[in-house]
């Protein structure tokens, strides 16, 4: 099946700099797709006057900064037809010695942020009675985690979030969805890496910590990831909102 309805749209990206962020960017560009791609770093190329990809850094848990970047870019491209909000940050401190700080930062990114670049994205299409957004959060949201309370937390508030949004913009002709992973083969996975046996451990599961493996026995790729976002922003998908879909190998045991 070929994806349709992508081609010569523009499509607003965080979190654009690496990872899955950075699979989602070249899935979009190689489907036709321009980009205005963020992330607190960016790519030097990206602030090239021409090109598929445009760029800002943008740190989404400033909600002035989101407001005002989304504004412009916006104006500069003519309009979003897409929106992937990709960009998160991690937190494996057990609850037991969680700052309260710590705690808020990691909301501030993974919830807030999804919030601020959601709503300044959905607010628009809503007044041209089309779009599609997307956000990654994760498989984290719907199982329990030791040592990940910050960030299950916070990716579930930001899909309940998701959800909402999507039935409210709906009349719009806007869609909302979320693509939740699992285990990804990026940096913030390897990062947390303390073995050369832990790749395998992650695979095959860890009884101690009450955390199941991943039947298909094997890490996703962050293509793997970017597809399924593609899949929900592309026509074929046209019927779909505020869903969850789940791309982690089986890992949480559900659909």
């Amino acid at each position: 099946m070929q994806l349709t309805g992508l081609a010569g749209k523009a499509a607003f990206v965080t979190g654009a700099a690496g990872g899955i962020g950075r699979a989602v960017v070249d899935g979009l560009v190689a489907s036709g797709v321009r980009v205005f791609a963020t992330d607190r770093q960016i790519d030097p190329a990206w602030s090239a006057a021409e090109g598929p990809v445009q760029g800002a850094a943008l740190d989404i848990s400033d909600e002035g900064a989101v407001q005002r970047v989304i504004a412009e870019a916006d104006t500069e491209m003519g309009g979003f037809d897409f929106g992937v909000n990709v960009a998160g940050i991690l937190d494996t401190t057990p609850v037991a010695d969680l700052k309260g700080d710590v705690w808020r930062r990691v909301f501030d990114v993974n919830c807030h942020g999804a919030f601020f670049v959601c709503r300044a994205l959905a607010a628009r299409m809503a007044e041209r009675r089309q779009g599609s957004i997307v956000v990654v959060g994760s498989n984290a949201a719907g199982i329990p985690r030791k040592n990940m309370a910050a960030y299950a937390a916070s990716k579930a508030a930001a899909t309940m979030f998701v959800r909402c949004l999507g039935l409210e913009v709906a009349e719009h002709g806007v869609r909302c969805n979320v693509v939740a992973p699992g285990s990804t083969l990026t940096p913030m996975q390897t990062g947390m890496w303390t073995t050369p046996a832990s790749q395998e451990r992650v695979i095959e599961g860890d009884l101690a910590s009450y955390r199941t493996g991943i039947p298909l026995k094997k890490l996703a790729m962050p293509e793997d990831i970017a597809n399924a976002v593609l899949f929900l922003l592309s026509d074929q998908a046209g019927h779909i909102t505020m869903a969850d879909l789940y791309v982690d190998g089986g890992a949480t045991l559900r659909g």
